[in-house]
């Protein structure tokens, strides 16, 4: 029977990655060994307060509009392309330069569309092929998780 050692100064670090970055989880695997910092979402509570009754009788309710239909699954369009990491999306290479791609951009296969910083690292994200940039997802600054679609090349 193996034994799985277990070092809690790294798992420590993970824990503050997640707090740092807001992310609910992080998994970090080397070679056949894995491990996986989980954190439980923050539960809200939320006070109702008591409606007040109503002085003059309501007006007529107009008919609903038509309800949109649900977002499709953008994760299963042809373009799309996936956070291959959990971090955190960076648009430009400094909070004071442009970002590196724009919407309706024109992008070649290989050309740096964002940045994700991990673990103090930055790592380029890629164009996977070429194209048109028609959606950027992702706002600058903010967590991504792993297979987030990050933007859309059409």
């Amino acid at each position: 029977m193996s034994r799985l050692l277990v070092d809690a100064d790294a798992i420590r670090a993970l824990a503050e990655i997640l707090t740092e970055t807001g992310l609910t989880e992080i998994e970090i695997a080397e070679k056949d060994s894995r491990v996986r910092v989980v954190r439980a979402a923050p539960v809200a509570t939320h006070a109702v307060a008591p409606a007040a009754l109503p002085v003059a009788a309501p007006a007529p309710v107009a008919a609903p509009a038509p309800v949109a239909a649900p977002p499709a699954d953008l994760s299963k369009h042809p373009g799309a392309v996936t956070s291959p990491m959990v971090g955190v999306a960076y648009l430009t290479p400094d909070p004071s330069a442009p970002p590196f791609v724009t919407e309706g951009q024109q992008v070649t296969a290989g050309q740096t569309l964002m940045l994700i910083e991990a673990m103090k690292t930055f790592n380029q994200i890629k164009a996977p092929r070429a194209g048109t940039l028609t959606k950027i997802l992702v706002p600058s600054g903010e967590p991504v998780e792993y297979g987030e679609v990050l933007a859309i090349i059409e």
